[in-house]
């Protein structure tokens, strides 16, 4: 059964490479390891890594019922002290890596997972201090990075608008961005389950809304990526892996915010992102990462596999089309192949390319956690428990 051989993944091969590298001096873990697995252990520790860390541990303490994962995360939970401003509200970009602030950008991303890092640690420990400080950030966002049209991105210190250089790529300056609204979407969601606010919940659904209504191009079959301040699409790009990642995160939160009645719009946005990316990047070893001004990227993405998975399945509870079972049954061996690591110390790949060679990307950076792919295992583990 896949839930039982992705239990043994998890446990034997994603989180012992993380419960290594726990920083036993400075405090958290350590920033940066290369594609040799040699740590450097001087390397400045990103907010991003620290809350998907703290995510992935208190979570497998609460699926896999092993306490012993709190250890760990309770490691990454006091670490994120070190991201606040205690003045100005928030939590900084990175620190050093004896955490001293480093960049302190407020970026709307970073507060959304830091939310989501408190809240899954809140469930899994029932401590109410958690909350409380995923509560201050989610008034951080409602309040300060948000104007008449939505969430803003990127903000100095004193959470004055500045270029959202951290989220836009392929040559434009976006104003709004799909990934940070998906996250911020993914961590209301969870706090909502660790503490059933309803203010969190009505802001949810407004973001529930705006993918529907706003970023979902429903005659391309695709989510836009980056926009300007009005909701205008800057590129011509379908990303695959955030595609199929929305199919499948979209439907978590409604099923989490909405009564069964209101549901219907958004089951057919995602099946249709699944669809989509299924006939337009899948393929027997492993998805296709992008497609921008119609020049597909055959990179293998670690984080774009774990995704396809985990999309692919959810669509396949969906639907019952043996279409998604079939994707299923050839992307877990296809992911095994291509991205986990052999080496027994190592974890999975950033990334190689069509034909299995390794890129020079790093094992572990600020933006590589064990987020996507322990969240896959994690995801299917609880929901065979049903």
């Amino acid at each position: 059964m896949l839930a039982n051989e992705l239990k043994t993944h998890l446990t034997k091969k994603i989180l012992p490479f993380w419960e290594n590298l726990a920083d036993e001096k400075n405090g958290g873990y350590y920033g940066y390891v290369d594609k040799h697995l040699v740590v450097d252990t001087n390397a400045h520790k990103g907010c991003i890594l620290n809350s998907r860390t703290l995510w992935a541990f208190a979570t497998a303490a609460r699926v896999l019922e092993d306490d012993r994962y709190l250890t760990y995360a309770r490691r990454a939970y006091d670490f994120m002290q070190r991201f606040e401003d205690k003045e100005n509200g928030g939590v900084y970009w990175s620190v050093t890596a004896q955490g001293e602030p480093l960049d302190l950008t407020k970026h709307t991303y970073c507060q959304a997972f830091a939310i989501y890092g408190l809240a899954a640690y809140a469930r899994a420990t029932g401590l109410a201090e958690p909350i409380e400080k995923a509560m201050e950030l989610f008034r951080v966002i409602e309040d300060k990075c948000t104007d008449a049209g939505g969430y803003g991105e990127a903000y100095k210190c004193d959470f004055s608008p500045k270029n959202n250089d951290k989220l836009s790529e392929n040559g434009v300056m976006a104003s709004r961005t799909m990934n940070t609204l998906l996250h911020v979407l993914e961590a209301y969601a969870e706090l909502y389950r660790a503490c059933g606010s309803e203010d969190v919940r009505r802001a949810g659904i407004v973001c529930l809304e705006r993918f529907l209504k706003v970023m979902y191009n429903k005659e391309k079959r695709r989510l836009e990526v980056f926009y300007d301040a009005e909701y205008n699409s800057l590129l011509d790009m379908q990303s695959f892996g955030h595609d199929i990642e929305a199919s499948w995160l979209i439907w978590d939160a409604v099923e989490c915010l909405l009564p069964e009645g209101e549901r219907e719009p958004y089951k057919a946005m995602c099946i249709a992102l699944a669809e989509s990316v299924h006939e337009r990047a899948m393929t027997d070893h492993g998805l296709k990462n992008e497609i921008v001004n119609g020049e597909v990227d055959e990179l293998r993405i670690w984080w774009v596999q774990a995704e396809a998975l985990l999309g692919f399945s959810n669509a396949w509870e969906l639907t019952g089309n043996e279409l998604f079972k079939t994707a299923v049954e050839v992307q877990w061996p296809a992911t095994q192949r291509l991205v986990v690591d052999p080496r027994p110390n190592g974890e999975w790949y950033w990334s190689v390319y069509e034909d299995g060679t390794m890129t020079e990307r790093p094992m572990v950076e600020e933006w590589k956690c064990p987020y996507h792919n322990g969240r896959m295992c994690l995801r299917i583990i609880e929901q065979n428990k049903r």
